[in-house]
Formats: C-alpha cells, sequence, structure tokens
C-alpha cells in the first residue's frame, strides 16, 4: 500500500495501445506503443510515467512548453530531411520553422511481450507512408537493489531505401550545442532546483556535448527524493556525446550526431543501447558513479 500522502504505484489505467512494464510485482512504466497523436508531434512510442519504487513520476510527457517531448522516446530532427523529433525545424540561416516534414514511428511486430521485456519491430514513414527505416527495439526492466531499478533500451536502426540517408541534429547545421537526436528523457517539473552529476562537472552547460561515462539528474517528486543515472550500455553508444538541459527543462539525451552528419548508406544498420537506472534518494557523484560502473555492459 502507498504510503499516506503518495500515489499509488500501480498503473491501474491501461488504455489501448500501452503495455505496463514491472520489476519484481511492482508497475514501474508504462510504454505507449501506439500512440493517438497529432502529425506535428512526430508520433511515436514512448514511456511514460516512468516511476521509483516508491511512486515517484520522473519523467514528463507533452509539456505545454515543448508538447512534442514525450517521456523516454527515441527521436531525430532530420532524418533525410523529415522530422521525426516533432515540433518546429531547425533551418540553417534562418532558426526554428514549422514544416510540413514530420514523420512517424509505427509498430509493425511484436517479438517478445512481457512485463520485464518487450521487443518489437517498427517502421519510420513519412507523412506519405514510404518507409525510411526500420527498426527493432528492445526494452527490459531489471531490479538493481531494494531502491532502484535499471531501464535498458536497445534500438537497431536500418536504412531501407535505396539511398543514403543523413541524420542531422540544430548543431550540424549551425545551432551551438543543440545536438539532440537519438534517446532523449524528458524529466518532471521539479519544485526544487535539480542537480546535475557527471564526471564532467555539475553545470549542464559543462555537461552537454560531453563524452562522460555518465550523467545523473536528482529532483524531489510526489514520493521524495530520486534520482535518475544515464550510462552508455556498449561502447558504441559511449562514443555518442550528451545532450542535456536543466534551465528552462529537465532534458538528457544521448546524440546520434551531435555536431557532424552520421550518414547510413541504403542496406547500413546502425545500433544503440542506453541504460537509465530509477532510484529513490539523492545520490551523490560518487555512489553515482559506483552505480554506473555496476549496470554497464562488459565490453
Amino acid at each position: 500500500m502507498a504510503r499516506p500522502g503518495v500515489p499509488d504505484p500501480a498503473l491501474a489505467d491501461r488504455p489501448p495501445g500501452t503495455a505496463v512494464l514491472r520489476v519484481e510485482g511492482r508497475d514501474v512504466a508504462r510504454y505507449t506503443w501506439r500512440p493517438d497523436l497529432p502529425l506535428a508531434m512526430s508520433p511515436r512510442p514512448y514511456l511514460h510515467p516512468v516511476r521509483t519504487f516508491a511512486g515517484s513520476t520522473v519523467t514528463d510527457a507533452a509539456p505545454d512548453s515543448h508538447p512534442h517531448q514525450l517521456g523516454i522516446s527515441l527521436a531525430a530532427p532530420d532524418v533525410g530531411g523529415r522530422n521525426f523529433w516533432g515540433g518546429r525545424t531547425f533551418v540553417a540561416g534562418h532558426g526554428p520553422a514549422w514544416l510540413d516534414n514530420h514523420g512517424r514511428q509505427r509498430h509493425r511486430r511484436w517479438l517478445r511481450h512481457t512485463g520485464e521485456e518487450l521487443v518489437h519491430t517498427l517502421v519510420w514513414t513519412d507523412a506519405h507512408d514510404r518507409t525510411l527505416l526500420a527498426e527493432q527495439r528492445a526494452i527490459t526492466c531489471r531490479p538493481v537493489d531494494g531502491t532502484a531499478w535499471s531501464l535498458g533500451l536497445h534500438t537497431r536502426l536500418a536504412n531501407v531505401t535505396d539511398r543514403p540517408l543523413t541524420i542531422r541534429s540544430p548543431a550540424a547545421q549551425g545551432r551551438a550545442g543543440a545536438g539532440y537526436g537519438g534517446f532523449f528523457w524528458r524529466g518532471p517539473a521539479v519544485a526544487d532546483t535539480a542537480r546535475i552529476l557527471s564526471p564532467a562537472g555539475t553545470d549542464a552547460t559543462a555537461v552537454n556535448g560531453s563524452l562522460a561515462g555518465w550523467v545523473a539528474v536528482t529532483g524531489t517528486g510526489e514520493a521524495g527524493p530520486w534520482t535518475v543515472l544515464f550510462v552508455p550500455g556498449d561502447d558504441t553508444t559511449a562514443r555518442d556525446r550528451w545532450f542535456v538541459r536543466a534551465r528552462d527543462y529537465l532534458g538528457v539525451g544521448s546524440s546520434l550526431a551531435w555536431d557532424r552528419p552520421l550518414v547510413l548508406g541504403p542496406a547500413e544498420t546502425i545500433s544503440r543501447h542506453l541504460v537509465t537506472v530509477v532510484v529513490d534518494g539523492a545520490l551523490s557523484a560518487a555512489t553515482a558513479g559506483v552505480l554506473a560502473d555496476g549496470v554497464r555492459q562488459p565490453a
């Protein structure tokens, strides 16, 4: 039973097109795999709410300021000229602009569907239902200890067109520091100031664009202090730079194309693996580092 004043962590509401993830009998996240969203939001599967064991929600979805930011998702602002991020598109020499270029991610087939593991295939299509990328995505939940659990997200993306596909971030087109695109976590609004922890420093500006071995964010939620720790799950992902925001909103991403375009040839495939650890309590940098070492996958 939840403590007085703390929401019951059970996710009793299970709308169509969603799946609930569980760790040791506790509901910890909802995965919306068939979203009902307007095209301008670049509809895609996403995880929200994501919760600590005690019941604090550590994600936000479709906030008023950035309605296209959806919990934990995979999103890219420019894939072959199509916007799979949502919202406006950054145009070099002009700035953000509304364009008729939004794409969507569509579920195709389940390969595994349990309370602890979801594996499915998807396609990334443009507004005319032409497929650019085919994806296999695996989401796994594991206990870490009595106060923490891990969420693994592994993706394999293949160019299924007959031409090269270029993946770009706004930073790759001249918007300094805006290297987003790939794994992205939209954090919740917090009553107090959130803290950033990382081997690269404790300032979002210093961590943004870094190759730090891990990044953590701490805040306070419905059930008390929490920490969300992000760790590359393999050597390839560890070479991607971090995108971090903490002033206007909380956000952490692992960038596919920080300041240089990533070009996928026809039939070429890329893979990424990111582990997110959801913790009750505010970790210190030293404790977060030890935890990161413990969940990091061997080379």
